[in-house]
């Protein structure tokens, strides 16, 4: 993420309310930009394609197709991209720039045979048991892969600081689609719903396709070193456990009420409680924007300094220095906690008067306010992991995302019992949960830290054999040493 900080800084500095707002948009376009691309040309094809006028069993089956497409694209690429991307980043701070091409290539081969083992059967059930058409299915199941692709190869593409490029290729994807579905619909004469799925297919593929060769430009070379990431995925285990229970925490309370009374004959969904989460998860997105921004420009820099006076520098500049990374942590904390409550507050009140005239009302509205609070304390959750991943405490990220993950699973199962408006009731336990053991484990790492950081290395380096002796010496032996003299 440091490639954002240095723009930020630059922008912040004349400290104005121009350059606030610059930056925050900056921010803005830089991390959740292909998310608001996706969503504003899924609107603007129902918008000109008419989709509201279509059956509703046909509009149900497009949503439902789409958000299955995110939901296990996301779950089914988490496991792997967490190693790939510390592999990565060592390759490039060690400038072993020849290892990154089989790093990539074993996660596309990885990503690629997993995603597909997944969502074969679900398709075959699809088909068989929902009685969708061959070809529709088909093009789900090409949208999924194209999206996994383009969720791949995103992550080398942030890696190298590209955030404006990932931005253009989803803006340029989404405009290939856009007026793809306009040609299927008008000229080629398709249901306005595959018209739609099409064309969103092709262009996944097309954001894919530049976000692979940017890559390969950026690595030319190939060193065929695969099995050191193998190596990689056992020593950094953690990382794989972390990744996908975080994200399965994200949607498994979903997962929970898919079981409930609402659900169609080909896809499992409660739609009032999917689009109660939609809002409030863009209740507080801004978080993400506002934690990236501040980290990058404050925390890092007294990370670093820290580090560095760990590697060269007196006891007491590492006393000093770790004392002003730690303020500066709970400084950031608290600074985000602030801003987020009131962003949440203003955008709350405007969803709350604005979205029942726009017919979201009745039960999504009752659910979204308890949805909402979770994804609000979720969000900070998910601060402290990265603030873990700064120390290398993979321990205690772990322990956070498996506490997160199985309470919200648990309370869930209690909440489908509880009326509407205590639906949200498992998303906002478990990130309760999860944000205190989270808190806790900071708190640990802040007493504990110069153990953490100078007591992990080995004097002699690992490796299988024989256990040399643990003796260094005989004190015997050196009691006769004087009487051998004499």
């Amino acid at each position: 993420m440091a490639g954002i900080g240095v723009k930020l800084n630059r922008i912040y500095q004349k400290n104005t309310i121009t350059t606030n707002i610059v930056g925050f948009f900056y921010s803005m376009t830089m991390t959740i930009a292909p998310v608001l691309v996706v969503i504003i040309n899924l609107m603007l094809m129902q918008k000109v394609l008419k989709f509201n006028t279509v059956r509703y069993i046909d509009r149900e089956l497009f949503s439902c197709t789409v958000l299955y497409v995110f939901i296990f694209s996301l779950l089914t690429t988490s496991p792997f991209n967490a190693v790939l991307s510390r592999y990565m980043s060592d390759a490039i701070f060690e400038e072993r720039y020849e290892d990154v091409l089989p790093c990539h290539r074993i996660g596309l081969l990885s990503n690629i045979c997993f995603s597909c083992l997944v969502a074969i059967p679900f398709c075959l059930w699809e088909h068989f048991v929902g009685k969708v058409q061959v070809y529709y299915v088909f093009t789900g199941y090409c949208c999924f892969v194209s999206l996994v692709l383009v969720f791949y190869n995103m992550l080398y593409m942030s890696i190298c600081k590209e955030y404006r490029l990932i931005s253009l290729y989803f803006a340029l994807g989404m405009i290939v689609s856009f007026l793809l579905s306009l040609f299927f619909r008008y000229i080629c004469k398709m249901s306005i719903p595959y018209s739609m799925l099409l064309a969103l297919t092709i262009g996944f593929f097309v954001t894919a396709v530049f976000e692979w060769a940017k890559v390969h430009q950026f690595f030319p070379d190939n060193s065929e070193e695969y099995r050191r990431v193998f190596v990689y995925f056992k020593r950094y285990w953690h990382l794989i456990l972390i990744n996908f229970l975080y994200t399965l925490g994200l949607f498994i309370h979903n997962f929970v009420f898919w079981r409930t009374d609402m659900a169609m004959q080909t896809f499992v969904c409660n739609q009032p409680y999917d689009m109660a989460t939609c809002l409030a998860m863009f209740t507080n997105l801004s978080a993400s924007v506002i934690f990236i921004s501040r980290v990058e420009m404050y925390f890092h820099e007294r990370y670093k300094a820290y580090a560095d006076a760990v590697f060269g520098g007196r006891g007491l500049d590492i006393q000093n220095t770790r004392k002003r990374m730690f303020r500066q942590l709970g400084s950031e904390l608290m600074t985000l906690i602030r801003l987020q409550f009131i962003i949440s507050v203003v955008i709350y009140l405007i969803f709350v008067i604005f979205l029942p005239r726009m017919g979201y009302a009745g039960l999504v509205m009752r659910i979204y306010p308890m949805v909402a609070a979770g994804y609000f304390i979720l969000f900070l959750m998910y601060s402290e992991i990265i603030f873990l991943y700064y120390f290398e405490d993979l321990q205690g990220a772990l322990v956070t995302a498996l506490s997160f993950c199985g309470v919200t699973f648990l309370a869930s199962l209690i909440a489908v019992h509880l009326p509407a408006v205590f639906f949200g009731v498992g998303i906002w336990t478990g990130s309760v949960v999860g944000f205190t053991v989270a808190y806790m484990r900071l708190r640990w790492m802040e007493t504990h830290i110069d153990e953490h950081m100078f007591c992990r290395g080995n004097l002699i380096k690992r490796g299988k054999g024989i256990k040399p002796s643990a003796k260094v010496f005989d004190i015997r032996e050196l009691k006769k040493e004087p009487e051998d003299e004499e």
